[in-house]
């Protein structure tokens, strides 16, 4: 899942896409790279990041999704990065076919019968709080109990609300509400949250815990990436949201020879 943020503030490339254009032929550079979808933003989720209107989260997105799911897309699956079923309304009359939701559909109550009524898929992240106070002390009983509790919650919530279980995706919420310790017990404990039975997205992608594992600022983390998510591919990650495609989906699939899911002489590692 290739990261395409049209946001002015984003942690790690806030700013670079918010042109449209730019953002489409950013698009269509993760697709060449090997992205199989495209994840799309107008609004940041970093600690902190302020609120941005349902008008203003569309007219970012919307020309972006349509651009890159019409006809001279790259005919990979796009989905959009919103809590708000304006914006995901847009995004799906534009061609997304996902809901990448971070509130775990808390925060708008239109957002889980406009899911169901589409039918499409939908990610259920957990996040502590939202981004304006998630890092504020974050506590837990025991974290991985804790994140697999409330994700089995959601999705009894999205279930009840008419939105078919195997359209449902979880994610952790790697850094979102988190502490360093607390983000490295998730990924040790993935396959705790993996035996809800339903695909499993990870998204660690240049993230403040790996800059305070190595001491590297944002934009030199891709090595912290790379380890991160061979290991939660390991634990039983399914979905990997990052902003270097290519490198990534290489060692990926690497891995995957490595750990014994994919034969290299019927299939090469890397097409």
């Amino acid at each position: 899942m290739g990261v395409v943020n049209v946001t002015p503030d984003s942690f790690s490339d806030g700013g670079l896409f918010l042109d449209p254009e730019r953002a489409i032929g950013h698009g269509r550079e993760l697709a060449a790279a090997g992205a199989a979808i495209l994840d799309i933003g107008g609004e940041s989720t970093r600690p902190g990041a302020e609120a941005v209107p349902a008008a203003e989260e569309v007219a970012r997105t919307e020309p972006v999704v349509r651009a890159l799911c019409g006809p001279d897309g790259p005919g990979i699956e796009v989905s959009i990065d919103t809590s708000k079923a304006p914006v995901a309304t847009a995004a799906l009359d534009a061609g997304a076919t996902i809901v990448n939701d971070v509130t775990a559909l808390r925060g708008d109550p239109e957002l889980a019968g406009l899911c169901a009524d589409r039918r499409c898929d939908i990610v259920l992240m957990h996040m502590l709080g939202d981004p304006r106070t998630m890092q504020d002390d974050p506590t837990y009983d025991d974290v991985v109990d804790d994140v697999r509790a409330f994700l089995a919650g959601r999705i009894e919530v999205a279930v009840a609300a008419g939105i078919a279980e195997e359209r449902i995706w979880v994610d952790p919420g790697i850094g979102f509400g988190k502490t360093v310790d607390h983000n490295l017990e998730l990924l040790r404990g993935l396959a705790r949250i993996a035996a809800l039975g339903r695909p499993v997205v990870v998204g660690t992608s240049r993230k403040r815990f790996l800059g305070s594992l190595t001491g590297r600022e944002v934009g030199e983390r891709l090595g912290a990436t790379i380890a991160s998510n061979v290991l939660a591919l390991k634990a039983g990650a399914d979905v990997f949201r990052v902003h270097d495609v290519r490198e990534v989906r290489e060692a990926l699939a690497v891995g995957e020879v490595i750990l014994g899911r994919r034969d290299w002489r019927r299939e090469p590692a890397v097409g």
